[in-house]
């Protein structure tokens, strides 16, 4: 894989305007504003906080309600091969990013979007598995994958389309110990500017700029030192209480 050099994101601010959000009328976000031009960009949640409605507008597959979104001066949902160039997103269930029976077929895909023709994605895909010694894989049934290669496979087909922003929701999310550090491990081999979201905050210790989502909202941000201790001891803090047991609505 070919690494971009360190400085490329020097021109890949990510800027969030008073963004918000809405489905069938209930506000899932509210009033982010928020501006980064860090290399390893963090965030993290509780569960329900917003955090996967984030990272979809993010990635340009939804539009936000009210306010503006910019990834490297670009409107991700409005310009999509803007979108293709820039942003690439790993969903923390493969089943909901996978649409091909075998490997190469699913590599290859994101290519033939951006405008490559059949066998150039085809060469690409293949070079793509053989720098992650997964050349075998090529004519694989996804099907007889387990999880954590699927993940596996969902990460080589987002990183062969040489995003310049890798968003990565939850990655984790569902796997065993041994399985995430394999995973993490192969992520840190890619040199790609990323932004992690995660509600486990060793996920995002390595980070450069955190941001703290809570109830849609961001209420803290930088560096992993400064944000990190003061979400787990709110996270524990609500863990002590007795919410659970309480009835909604």
């Amino acid at each position: 894989m070919q690494e971009r050099p360190e400085d490329d994101s020097a021109d890949l601010a990510i800027h969030l305007d008073e963004v918000g959000h809405e489905v069938a009328g209930r506000p899932v976000l509210s009033g982010l504003t928020l501006y980064s031009t860090a290399r390893r960009i963090g965030v993290v949640g509780r569960n329900g906080s917003g955090k996967s409605t984030l990272a979809r507008l993010l990635a340009g597959l939804i539009a936000p309600s009210s306010g503006n979104i910019r990834i490297g001066g670009h409107d991700i949902f409005r310009d999509r091969r803007a979108a293709l160039a820039t942003v690439g997103i790993l969903f923390q269930n493969p089943e909901h990013q996978i649409i091909f029976p075998r490997v190469s077929e699913e590599i290859a895909f994101g290519l033939r979007q951006q405008g490559l023709d059949k066998h150039a994605a085809a060469a690409r895909a293949e070079a793509v598995l053989h720098s992650f010694d997964k050349l075998h894989w090529k004519d694989a049934p996804i099907s007889a994958l387990s999880q954590g290669q699927k993940h596996l496979v969902c990460m080589m087909a987002v990183l062969a389309m040489r995003p310049r922003l890798l968003i990565l929701d939850e990655p984790y999310a569902g796997l065993d110990i041994p399985t995430r550090r394999q995973l993490a491990r192969y992520l840190r081999r890619v040199n790609t500017r990323s932004l992690h979201i995660s509600h486990e905050p060793s996920d995002l210790e390595d980070c450069k700029e955190l941001f703290w989502l809570d109830r849609g909202r961001i209420v803290a941000q930088g560096t992993p030192a400064e944000v990190l201790p003061r979400f787990t001891a709110e996270m524990i803090r609500l863990g002590d209480l007795d919410d659970i047991a309480d009835l909604a609505g």
